[in-house]
């Protein structure tokens, strides 16, 4: 006799990748559950995404203010009050969550269970209430007691948080992270920012816009160690002509109060300021599940699963952040939708792709696909040596829509083999996140560059700077070939 089950898809973790897998298998006519305990919608709807986008949003508005005489007008803007600019921020996470609520949710066919989950062995989960006991709306039983629920298959999405770094009295001073950054309602007079990644400098650009002294501490040689050098030194060269200061090959050694002043000694001296944001860097939340109760394999690098997002324990999947792989919602959301369908039908899609696009959502945006040209030529892409990678630029500057809009900085950076085949990109324009993705789709397809200069682009756009790249591009290699060059002699051409 087959085992009975509470559920046949359990999923922990009520995020992005939580979000994205239950509906899915709802729809496909599966008895499943989310458990979440904190709030539904995890890192992306409340401290991550759409806060973050909200503030750049705002931000944006006050330096645009600020360079109203390049366009002619004459705008002047009043001293921020960061609490009105909060509170747009707030409006914005309420709006989204209105989409995630528990009873939106069970509209969908989807039981929540608001707690801590442990597993107590591979198929059956305790789930411990919340301390301010299981909210009215979600499926958890009225008690503040400890219940357990079972189920054939479970998808851990616990996603990640932030890396606190040893640095000599760091938990005795008051800092942020990206989960209590944007409870501020003062504007900080100086913000310290330690970590040159996206968090750091997304948060970094927008304060400085809105007003606060910024200071920013990256103990790598560059800024976006994992984007495109060009990339990294023309974001550098922006933030610091917007007033941040950046502080490059430097290390925080100790931190300490006095009174209001924070003050990081490091090896380039000491950075005082008021307030202390840390963004060094995320880490898998593994802790609390007990994974050894189910006898998952794991470490404090995160769950491991094979290409198909399982566990060592066949019936057990993760996904997204908890895997320590790339940490962007949008994987998240893909692979936990991968794990839901490998869980629930026969066959196998492969959750983990080689080629992710992500985006970097300073001013110009940074977005990045498939393989830098660093990556190329040490993996000796075609015939097996780096001379045959190819490398095309293309200037914003060439972009009429860019030229329209005084945004001229930025430019793509394709990298393909020999035969035109794309192999990664780099974009660093205004709304450089949008233009990226024909290139996703490309190297997911394995085009050639050609096959974009032949797709009519709508004019004046930013995006038809992909077409104006390829068209070059495909120009300067049929001239340069052998049917060109038998074209030219045809007509009289040296």
């Amino acid at each position: 006799m087959a085992e009975s089950y509470d559920y046949d898809l359990l999923i922990i973790g009520a995020g992005s990748g939580g979000l994205t897998a239950a509906p899915f298998a709802a729809k496909a006519g599966a008895k499943v559950a989310l458990i979440e305990r904190h709030r539904i919608g995890g890192d992306c709807t409340w401290t991550g995404c759409v806060p973050s986008k909200a503030l750049l949003k705002a931000a944006k508005i006050a330096h645009d203010a600020r360079l109203s005489a390049h366009f002619g007008l004459t705008a002047t803007l009043e001293p921020v009050d960061l609490k009105r600019v909060m509170g747009y921020v707030r409006t914005a996470i309420d709006t989204i969550y209105q989409t995630e609520t528990p009873e939106r949710l069970k509209d969908e066919g989807i039981d929540v269970h608001m707690g801590a989950a442990s597993f107590k062995d591979a198929h059956t989960l305790v789930i411990r209430p919340p301390e301010s006991g299981p909210p009215s709306n979600s499926d958890s039983p009225d008690t503040l007691t400890a219940y357990e629920v079972s189920a054939k298959n479970v998808l851990i999405c616990t996603g990640g948080r932030a890396v606190v770094p040893n640095v000599s009295g760091i938990t005795d001073v008051p800092y942020h992270t990206n989960d209590t950054i944007f409870d501020l309602d003062v504007l900080p007079r100086h913000l310290l920012v330690l970590g040159g990644g996206p968090i750091g400098l997304e948060l970094a650009q927008a304060f400085r816009r809105l007003g606060s002294e910024v200071t920013v501490l990256q103990s790598a040689g560059r800024l976006l160690p994992k984007d495109e050098p060009e990339a990294s030194q023309l974001v550098l060269q922006i933030l610091q002509g917007e007033g941040v200061t950046v502080h490059l090959s430097t290390q925080a050694t100790a931190v300490e109060r006095h009174g209001d002043a924070i003050t990081l000694h490091t090896s380039a001296g000491d950075l005082t300021g008021d307030v202390l944001l840390v963004a060094a860097g995320r880490r898998p939340n593994v802790e609390s599940l007990d994974l050894l109760g189910a006898g998952v394999a794991f470490s404090d690098k995160g769950v491991p699963v094979d290409e198909h997002l399982r566990t060592n324990i066949k019936h057990i999947y993760a996904a997204g952040d908890v895997i320590g792989g790339p940490q962007f919602t949008h994987v998240a959301g893909y692979q936990a939708f991968v794990a839901a369908r490998n869980a629930l039908f026969p066959g196998a899609d492969k959750g983990i792709v080689e080629s992710v696009p992500w985006t970097t959502f300073v001013d110009p945006e940074v977005a990045h696909v498939g393989l830098t040209e660093a990556e190329a030529r040490a993996a000796g892409h075609a015939a097996g040596t780096s001379d045959e990678i190819g490398v095309q630029l293309w200037p914003m500057a060439k972009v009429d829509r860019a030229v329209t809009d005084g945004d001229t900085h930025g430019f793509i950076k394709l990298i393909h083999r020999k035969d035109g085949t794309v192999l990664g990109a780099t974009i660093v324009a205004e709304r450089a996140g949008e233009i990226i993705h024909e290139w996703a789709l490309a190297i997911q397809n394995k085009w050639k560059i050609g096959a974009l200069a032949g797709v009519i682009h709508v004019y004046p756009t930013y995006a038809i700077a992909n077409q104006q790249l390829a068209s070059a591009y495909s120009v300067e290699s049929f001239i340069n070939s052998s049917a060109g060059r038998v074209l030219n002699r045809l007509r009289g051409r040296k």
